[in-house]
């Protein structure tokens, strides 16, 4: 039989099976007959975090939940119901979410559990949404935790370290529309001179750059009102629609050109009813204060042949701050440089460790769920709160792992 695998096909999880209950009820048996578990999203994760030795669990096939509370602020869904299908529901209610990652096809409780993002300067990541937390613990009580509650800002972001996430509550708004605008070749003098004006200029705006150059690839700018003119601080309007990696097939992606659609087909970049690219890509992500912001980029040109030898492409996003214990974005506005490599794990490290090196002075923090060869525990000072709040939901350590224990001690 062949192994069982995350999406990008670089980690092969040693799990003895794969447990795929039903109902909460079957969870909390599993759960608390178990010597060992770990939860299993949709698997993009490109490091060891959901892997053990133990039992995986996966969540998709709970019933879905998509309950919309009386005052229509918030909405309680299953621990692994996906982003697109929940958008879609969400929007055809008229309601939102305050925003979405790239791909739509990643799980609600995956995605929260790795502070996983979008863009824009106003935009916390996607666990900012969460009011309400409810899990299985080691011994299969369910426990609900909400917003206010203490322990709360450490059981959001949480790497599963806490149980199996059977249920959240998020934050949500009124629908709304965004139109989609693709500028290419934006100048390094615009970077240097206009960064804060460029990347506050949408909703969500992205860069996207391969390092082959000092100029930046394509900007992805998605706004609530129309943009007019052809030019961005000297990058010009694509003729045409584009995908983030030159040569990809643009239909892959949302729409473009600045025609309105709803929220939930314009902040991802690429399309629900598309499979995500092949797997055929490694990732890396690191987080710095957006005040730091130009500095890294120019850390980042100082290796720039070496970057761009093993890379597919780089983007580049903004989040705002939060008060999530283990999120990167944690106390400060961050710049989010995010590099989708090629599939060549051993030429791929030596370039990693060289950009945690020159990013390490900036505070950099990592994407916890990519890849990363640094201990990252200076860059999160609420870890001690976290472990301790783990010890008192998994004293055994039944939801540990080695990558776990690598991040706690």
């Amino acid at each position: 039989m062949e192994p069982l695998t995350n999406w990008a096909g670089n980690i092969a999880f040693r799990a003895r099976q794969v447990l795929r209950p039903h109902s909460i009820d079957e969870v909390r048996d599993l759960v608390a007959t178990a010597p060992k578990l770990r939860v299993l999203g949709s698997g993009h994760s490109f490091n060891r975090l959901a892997d053990t030795e133990g039992d995986l669990l996966s969540l998709a096939g709970l019933p879905r939940i998509v309950e919309i509370g009386p005052d229509r602020r918030t909405v309680r869904v299953d621990g692994g119901i996906r982003y697109g299908e929940l958008a879609a529901r969400l929007h055809a209610e008229g309601l939102a979410l305050h925003n979405m990652a790239s791909l739509p096809h990643i799980s609600v409780a995956g995605a929260v559990a790795t502070a996983t993002h979008g863009s824009g300067v106003r935009h916390g990541n996607l666990a900012t949404a969460v009011a309400g937390v409810e899990l299985v613990r080691a011994d299969g009580e369910l426990v609900s935790l909400a917003r206010g509650d203490a322990g709360f800002p450490g059981s959001v972001a949480a790497l599963g370290a806490l149980g199996a996430v059977v249920a959240l509550t998020l934050d949500v708004q009124p629908t709304f529309e965004l139109r989609q605008y693709v500028y290419e070749n934006l100048p390094a003098t615009s970077v240097r001179d206009h960064l804060d004006e460029l990347l506050a200029d949408g909703y969500s705006v992205s860069l996207f750059t391969r390092w082959t150059s000092a100029d930046v690839d394509q900007v992805w700018l998605k706004r609530t009102e129309p943009r007019t003119g052809a030019t961005l601080f000297g990058a010009t309007l694509a003729d045409g629609p584009r995908h983030p990696v030159p040569g990809m097939p643009a239909e892959n992606c949302t729409r473009q050109g600045g025609v309105p659609g709803p929220w939930h087909e314009r902040l991802p970049h690429f399309r629900m009813e598309f499979t995500p690219s092949s797997g055929e890509e490694l990732q890396s992500e690191w987080h710095v204060p957006r005040v730091h912001a130009r500095d890294a980029l120019a850390a980042v040109a100082e290796i720039r042949e070496r970057v761009a030898a093993v890379l597919q492409v780089c983007e580049v996003r903004t989040i705002a701050a939060d008060d999530l214990w283990l999120s990167p974005n944690f106390e400060r506005d961050s710049l989010a440089l995010h590099f989708t490599w090629i599939a060549d794990t051993e030429a791929v490290l030596p370039v990693v460790a060289d950009l945690e090196q020159l990013l390490g002075p900036f505070g950099a923090r990592p994407h916890l769920g990519k890849i990363f060869t640094t201990a990252p525990i200076d860059g999160y000072p609420r870890l001690a709160d976290f472990t301790a709040l783990v010890d008192r939901f998994d004293p055994a350590g039944k939801f540990r792992n080695e990558f776990l224990d690598r991040l706690l001690g």
